[in-house]
């Protein structure tokens, strides 16, 4: 059976095109569940224009459902909180080459 850890492991695994980090770093995923044979993925995107929504969530299934014991990959994509830079995780701030103070809450300079 997979647990929560196992999902976000192959999480990892995913990238926007456009950065070069995984969604999980990039602060995309906000919830992760395992209900018996099903992972349930809350997640957002950088922007609701963004050119890859259908793309990634069709990799996180694709991923996920290789996971022993996991059948099917539910995702629901949601727009609050609104995703912004302040929630990028360190390991990714130091691969995009962002200082702390790069970027505060709701994108303003902190």
């Amino acid at each position: 059976m997979a647990t929560i850890e196992d999902v976000y492991a192959e999480l990892k695994q995913v990238y926007d095109p456009e950065i070069p980090v995984n969604i999980v770093d990039l602060g995309l995923i906000y919830d992760v569940k395992v209900e018996g044979p099903t992972a349930k993925i809350t997640m957002t995107l950088t922007s609701q224009a963004c050119p890859e929504a259908r793309t990634i969530p069709e990799v996180m299934k694709r991923r996920c459902n290789t996971l022993e014991g996991v059948e099917e990959t539910v995702i629901d994509i949601v727009w609050s909180p609104i995703w912004g830079p302040h929630m990028i995780s360190p390991e990714g701030r130091k691969i995009l080459g962002l200082d702390d103070e790069d970027s505060g809450e709701d994108g303003e300079e902190s």
